[in-house]
């Protein structure tokens, strides 16, 4: 799956369109190296997102091409 839309359907960012921003400003890195917007993620993978004074790290648990509003905290 690619990167920019896992960020959005986990809901670690809001839009895919603010994803692909966050990865086209070098925001976002997949096991240490940074990724363009298509850069594909599997499971175990750890992605790192930083935004101005704070930043994030999730390890990639699942992998679903949709998901509801309930279940996406178990997929990081």
């Amino acid at each position: 799956m690619r990167i920019d839309k896992f960020l959005k359907n986990s809901r670690l960012i809001k839009r895919r369109s603010v994803a692909k921003d966050a990865c086209d400003q070098e925001r976002v890195s997949v096991n240490g190296k940074v990724v363009k917007a298509g850069a594909e993620v599997k499971v175990g993978d750890e992605i790192h997102i930083a935004f101005g004074n704070s930043s994030i790290t999730a390890k990639v648990c699942k992998l679903t091409e949709s998901c509801k509003k309930r279940g996406c905290g178990r997929y990081v």
